[in-house]
């Protein structure tokens, strides 16, 4: 019978084995070693821009609502 392409095949056994042991966690463990990390003052620096830009959508969005909320209640005539 032949098999159909488009179904998941299951994992080998010396798959599933890798996967459950310890040989992932040390590919994990090496590849954080490669990962280049930012330095002290660069994430304070992206942090506050984060913060800053979030500070600035939300003041916008805020005052976007007010202003529909007051058109509404004109057109509702409140």
């Amino acid at each position: 019978m032949a098999t159909n392409p488009g179904t998941p095949r299951r994992l080998g056994g010396r798959t599933a084995r890798r996967a459950l042991g310890l040989s992932g966690v040390t590919e994990i463990i090496g590849e954080l070693r490669r990962v280049t990390w930012p330095s002290y003052e660069e994430t304070f620096r992206l942090s506050v821009m984060v913060i800053a830009v979030a500070a600035a959508v939300g003041a916008f969005l805020g005052v976007v609502d007010l202003g529909f909320s007051s058109l509404f209640d004109i057109i509702l005539a409140k």
